[in-house]
């Protein structure tokens, strides 16, 4: 089937959805985008939080899901760490179609990140700029908000965890975090690579990214019950050099996944909107192909042995396939959200099961890669 073809099909799927349940995401999309950037993501997080987003409906295509880790994902598609900062939305955010959802970046002590303005969005681009510094109610907040969940409550969550601002021992607030949270994780994911917070970045180098994935599975080990797959969260930024030690890390180190990429601080000489000079972490469609090729250069140095997870400027099943394509088992959003709604969820997964069997394929794991045959 052709790109055309593909895409009015996906088209036709996506109206058959029930109108009134359509309307709602859509317009709710549109008010939300009418506050204040800061305003608009909380309310968006209280409103799944409460269930005021309707639910999916169906199941997802059988082509769609992939297991790793011994997990079952029901498909590949996820909300990215940054949304739901505290646990508080993770039911809901499943409900919306997403296979698996990731809470947090969460720090050890509360923290109320930058100070505001911190949030920009750049309309004409259908980007973002932030620069909060991971807010934080805290890791005692974050467990009681997991404990509220049923035990056996469906859904793939992932734990990010990160360290507070101006801390001494970076490695210990992630040994804290994952002390405290690993219970209830399907995995977990150290962030060391925001832009926002002040050192942090540091961690990403070899030695340093060594130290804290070993202390980090110590921590895992000794703690009771199943233990979590642990994935690290990179930027964008790192050149050649900087990610064959990460992936040499990876490998050396027995990290379960990589997560490429954060957001960046690089500014595209493509971007339109008077935001666009504001610091912090750019996401969405412009950092898409600086993000792919990371990506793509990550799966070529851990030879595939590696899940990797792609992650930025993904706003389309095209983007979708082509993450895929280039290395991606596990897919994940947040930025494309803010201009397409939680609809866009359900169009990327039509419009991604129907490349994969365009293409032959009969499940994810046959396409991830498929750039490097």
């Amino acid at each position: 089937m052709s790109s055309a073809g593909i895409s009015a099909a996906a088209h036709r799927a996506a109206e058959k959805r029930s109108a009134t349940g359509f309307d709602i995401l859509k317009n709710g999309t549109a008010l939300l985008r009418l506050l204040p950037p800061n305003l608009a993501h909380k309310s968006a997080v209280k409103a799944l939080k409460y269930g005021l987003v309707p639910k999916s409906s169906g199941t997802d295509d059988p082509v769609l899901a992939i297991k790793l880790w011994d997990i079952d994902f029901p498909n590949p598609v996820g909300m990215s760490a940054g949304f739901d900062k505290n646990a508080e939305g993770v039911d809901g955010i499943i409900d919306i179609g997403f296979g698996f959802a990731e809470a947090g970046t969460v720090t050890p002590l509360p923290q109320p990140g930058n100070p505001k303005p911190n949030l920009f969005r750049l309309t004409e681009d259908r980007a973002l700029i932030n620069r909060l510094g991971f807010p934080s109610e805290g890791v005692d907040v974050f467990a009681k908000n997991l404990r509220k969940r049923h035990r056996d409550a469906p859904g793939i969550l992932g734990i990010n965890v990160g360290i507070n601002t101006g801390t001494a021992d970076a490695a210990g607030d992630v040994e804290l975090c994952l002390q405290r949270l690993a219970q209830f994780a399907s995995y977990v994911t150290i962030n060391v690579s925001c832009p926002n917070t002040p050192g942090l970045c540091a961690w990403q180098a070899g030695d340093k990214l060594s130290e804290m994935v070993s202390r980090a599975k110590e921590t895992l080990a000794r703690a009771s019950g199943r233990t979590p797959p642990l994935l690290v969260k990179i930027g964008p930024e790192l050149d050649e050099e900087g990610l064959a030690a990460v992936a040499d890390v990876a490998l050396t180190q027995g990290i379960d996944g990589l997560i490429a990429c954060n957001t960046t601080s690089e500014r595209p000489a493509t971007l339109r909107n008077a935001n666009a000079h504001e610091i912090g972490g750019l996401s969405g469609p412009p950092i898409r192909q600086q993000v792919t090729k990371v990506l793509s250069n990550l799966f070529e140095m851990t030879g595939g042995k590696i899940p990797l997870v792609g992650c930025g400027g993904i706003s389309s099943a095209d983007d979708a396939y082509d993450r895929i394509r280039a290395g991606a088992s596990l897919l994940q959003l947040y930025t494309a959200l803010i201009y397409g709604g939680p609809g866009l969820v359900a169009e990327i997964k039509t419009g991604l099961a129907m490349r994969l069997r365009a293409d032959g394929y009969s499940k994810v794991a046959d396409a991830v890669g498929a750039n490097h045959r």
